[in-house]
């Protein structure tokens, strides 16, 4: 699989020879004269850990709020399991198992872990009512299964920690079937403990075949945990790279220059 560039910059390439995921192609964002997305192409593969870099307005979020419905492209496709699809609304994109964490969670304080797991997909009986003893019972099978010492889901998020609210923001996701997961920061004002929860949950996810793009500016999350690494900058896509092809000072200077060191190698050949 070669990675995708921009021209005149080095691909990196790997075995993975299967039907993306879900591939970006050609991905422009403007607003008035502004290009904040500018022909941009990534994929994601089953199982596969992506890191998202760059600086602040590099582009990066504009281009995941692209693929999570939030924004529509000014110009590009996406495909989704090798079909070109259309991603109007952030409906469109949990239709095609898209779903997205934010760095805010997205949760709602005063209401409890299954409230917020089925918020705006609640479960009703076959009278119409909302089915919350269901609802209980649901939540407490998925977010056990991501987190076994859980008790409190009855308690309003509010008084949770910050790894326990990351673990219901996932939770919703893998509830519905997500294929695809955009996690933005998900680790951000996070203590070492609860970081390092997450950082397993990244890595069971992975396991079982989610595709993941990781928005971070976390070095040490990078590194440890994304398989390849996409750099923006200026809007541009300045290099995709296996994860070990690329020292974190090869990355930096991508995110800070829009290129590598001068006489670079990948690191394995190097």
């Amino acid at each position: 699989m070669t990675a995708v560039g921009q021209p005149g910059i080095p691909a990196a390439t790997t075995p993975l020879a299967e039907t993306p995921l879900v591939e970006m192609v050609g991905i422009e964002k403007h607003f008035g004269g502004v290009i904040a997305v500018d022909h941009v192409s990534i994929d994601l593969r089953a199982g596969e850990v992506v890191g998202v870099l760059g600086h602040n307005g590099a582009g990066k979020s504009c281009l995941m709020r692209i693929l999570s419905g939030a924004m529509e492209p000014s110009e590009g496709r996406i495909r989704v399991g090798g079909n070109d699809v259309t991603i109007a609304s952030p409906s469109d994109a949990r239709a095609l198992g898209i779903e997205t964490i934010y760095q805010t969670l997205a949760l709602a304080d005063h209401l409890d872990a299954p409230a917020n797991l089925f918020m705006g997909r609640e479960l009703k009986t076959r009278f119409g009512n909302l089915d919350d003893k269901r609802m209980l019972r649901e939540a407490r099978q998925v977010i056990q299964r991501l987190n076994p010492n859980f008790k409190n889901l009855s308690d309003p998020v509010s008084k949770l920690s910050g790894g326990q609210r990351q673990v219901i923001a996932i939770a919703r996701a893998i509830y519905f079937n997500v294929k695809i997961l955009i996690m933005d920061e998900p680790t951000a004002a996070l203590g070492p403990s609860e970081t390092a929860m997450v950082a397993e949950l990244i890595k069971r996810l992975s396991a079982e075949g989610i595709g993941i793009f990781l928005v971070s500016h976390d070095m040490h999350d990078v590194f440890d945990l994304c398989d390849r690494v996409v750099v923006m900058n200026k809007g541009r896509n300045v290099g995709a790279y296996p994860i070990d092809h690329v020292s974190k000072d090869d990355v930096l200077s991508l995110i800070v220059k829009g290129s590598l060191p001068d006489e670079w190698l990948p690191r394995s050949s190097a």
